[in-house]
């Protein structure tokens, strides 16, 4: 059984119809037929039942299904590496980062990798840290950098690699804004305007808990806005607040104060998969490892 045979499986496999797959993989709907029923020769039984509005899967065609995939994902992984050490100038190093990191970060990461593996190309790929886990999980991205408090499966491995104060972010115009500083009194019955809880539940509700712990008795808003839209809303909702960096200070129209006399600090983390193989992210995660903290 050839690669190329399974890559025409697993097509018609997830489109459950031959001419679908076949125009997904750009050959004739005979070839592919052709190339099913060889397989299915070679198993010695039926992959597919075939009807007039498309195919089934046999559980038999359920089991290879599931090996097809690993195997061609072992395939592709092997020439990714291989091609990382025969021609390190192609070499591409995937990194995920999570909505409303600092810059400086993907950046230090960069730095770090081309000190190791001049040449080597880092693709970014943001997101929500639901988002970057499943990527991880179904290595996308070689490496992710999440905040802390995330939950990641067993078979991820992580380290921290830098912190960041978080403070209240409101308009100039809020009430508020005449502070140098804001205690937690001042915050009690605020709208709070949040991510949404779905996008990093355990970062949501510790942030929440942390406040409450200071007493911060905050009204949570029914409005959830991923951070470039809180940003971009608190300049006209005057009497709202957010949580941000001091970065946020930059956006015109808003003002940031820190959180006193306990502010709030946010771990962000580096994460892998402990199986992963690319000699790229082995070179940044030894470093990483060894307890080596990223400073703007």
């Amino acid at each position: 059984m050839e690669l190329r045979q399974l890559r025409y499986f697993v097509a018609v496999a997830e489109e459950l119809h031959f001419r679908r797959a076949a125009e997904r993989l750009f050959i004739s709907t005979p070839t592919l037929s052709q190339q099913i029923r060889a397989v299915e020769r070679e198993v010695g039984g039926p992959l597919l039942i075939r009807g007039n509005h498309g195919v089934e899967l046999t559980a038999a065609g359920e089991v290879l299904l599931t090996a097809a995939r690993g195997v061609l994902t072992a395939a592709e992984s092997a020439m990714r590496e291989t091609r990382a050490v025969a021609q390190p100038e192609t070499a591409v190093f995937r990194l995920g980062v999570v909505n409303g990191a600092p810059t400086w970060l993907p950046a230090r990461i960069d730095a770090m990798l081309r000190a190791r593996q001049p040449g080597a190309r880092v693709v970014l790929t943001g997101g929500p840290s639901a988002d970057q886990v499943r990527l991880l999980d179904r290595e996308e991205v070689d490496l992710a950098v999440l905040r802390m408090p995330v939950r990641l499966p067993e078979h991820l491995r992580h380290t921290a690699i830098a912190e960041e104060q978080l403070g209240v972010v409101m308009s100039r115009t809020h009430a508020l804004a005449e502070f140098d500083a804001i205690e937690p009194a001042h915050l009690r019955g605020r709208e709070l305007i949040m991510f949404a809880r779905d996008s990093a539940p355990e970062l949501h509700d510790s942030l929440l808990a942390q406040l409450r712990d200071r007493g911060a008795t905050v009204a949570l808003s029914d409005s959830a806005m991923s951070h470039a839209q809180l940003l971009a809303l608190l300049p006209i909702r005057p009497e709202a607040v957010g949580l941000g960096s001091i970065r946020t200070a930059e956006v015109p129209g808003l003002v940031w104060r820190p959180l006193l006399p306990r502010p709030l600090v946010v771990t962000y983390i580096a994460a892998w998969r402990a199986a992963a193989r690319n000699p790229l992210l082995h070179s940044v995660t030894d470093a990483l490892a060894g307890g080596f903290r990223l400073t703007p």
